[in-house]
């Protein structure tokens, strides 16, 4: 569950299955550890004697803290804000405990710290950590956020609209059938712009969107346009951000095909290795080096909303391959739902 805050957006507790979660946990331990070393130390020599001897319970304790949180990360996030911050202090203290106890017997001589240093300073540490992480998502989640993940999700090219139109105008008396599937394509494509942004979305419907798109597109490109599609491997219940598939692809016609006088081949490989996904969009290398620069715009714009969604735990490659350009995303498999902002009512 999740708490409100004058946005009316959704602060959630963080994913701590995570790498950028679990590196900042970790870089921030690290750090109270030598600030208390300095703090407590006269000369160099004790403060690496008390630095050795805070990291040999420390690391042991983050380490199993952090293993314990994954685990629990979806019951956690599943529980009200506050209950869930609860238990993630409860474990934040009862495992440095237990590994303090169990790592007491085994100190050789070593400094052994009370249980209620061990679990004040746990407590103190994991309270700030929450501070920050509910600061950090309330201040990715205003309003503003949003705007600008549908900004960077509203890409389709504005000439793109008048030349499907007019497409369809072509077919309205010659194939009527074609025409309609066509204004249903443009439908869907148009409804997922308006769409929220602040959510993921499976990602067969991400595919069968970009498979509404190419159809638009094959209108007027006819025969020019080739589309080869590897998806056989694809985790359809996957949950990846909206409209992450389509710009690429719109990419790949745009700077790709459409300056080829004889068009091209786009092809896209989608599939799961382990617990990530993988996105591979190709496409011909144009003659014509004006299209880089815009090209390099909108894949930073995606790579800005993997970073919003997924931290550090996704990454986008692009990259010339001969006479092919390919990009390739990577993200965390995840089939666990975000919660959207409650929807206006003109929307769906």
């Amino acid at each position: 569950m999740k708490s409100r805050h004058h946005n009316n957006r959704s602060v959630e507790l963080p994913n701590f299955c995570h790498l950028g979660v679990s590196l900042r946990i970790a870089l921030t331990v690290e750090a109270a550890i030598i600030a208390g070393g300095i703090a407590r130390a006269t000369d160099a020599e004790a403060f690496w004697a008390d630095f050795i001897s805070l990291s040999a319970l420390a690391q042991p304790a983050l380490l199993f803290c952090l293993l314990v949180l994954c685990a629990a990360s979806r019951w956690l996030r599943s529980l009200p804000y506050t209950k869930g911050v609860m238990a993630t202090l409860g474990i934040a203290v009862g495992v440095p405990l237990a590994v303090a106890w169990w790592i007491a017997p085994l100190s050789g001589g070593m400094p052994v710290y009370p249980p209620a240093i061990v679990g004040l300073f746990a407590l103190g540490l994991g309270a700030g950590l929450l501070v920050y992480f509910n600061l950090r998502a309330r201040a990715l989640s205003p309003a503003i956020t949003e705007a600008r993940l549908q900004a960077l999700q509203a890409r389709i090219r504005p000439h793109f609209l008048f030349n499907s139109l007019n497409a369809v105008l072509s077919l309205v008396r010659s194939d009527p059938r074609r025409a309609e599937r066509a204004l249903e394509n443009m439908a869907d494509l148009f409804r997922a712009l308006m769409s929220q942004a602040n959510h993921l979305v499976p990602l067969e419907d991400e595919v069968a969107l970009t498979r509404a798109y190419l159809e638009l597109e094959q209108l007027r490109l006819g025969d020019r346009l080739q589309i080869v599609w590897h998806i056989q491997k694809m985790p359809a219940d996957a949950l990846i951000p909206p409209l992450l598939i389509q710009p690429l692809v719109e990419n790949a016609v745009y700077h790709g095909i459409e300056p080829q006088p004889g068009g091209g081949e786009v092809s896209l490989n989608v599939y799961r290795s382990s617990d990530k996904v993988h996105i591979v969009v190709r496409n011909p290398v144009a003659a014509d080096a004006s299209h880089h620069k815009g090209n390099r715009i909108a894949l930073a714009n995606i790579r800005e909303r993997l970073l919003l969604h997924f931290d550090l735990d996704a990454q986008l490659k692009s990259e010339p391959m001969g006479a092919v350009y390919q990009v390739h995303i990577v993200m965390p498999y995840t089939r666990e739902r975000t919660q959207p902002a409650p929807a206006h009512p003109d929307r769906r």
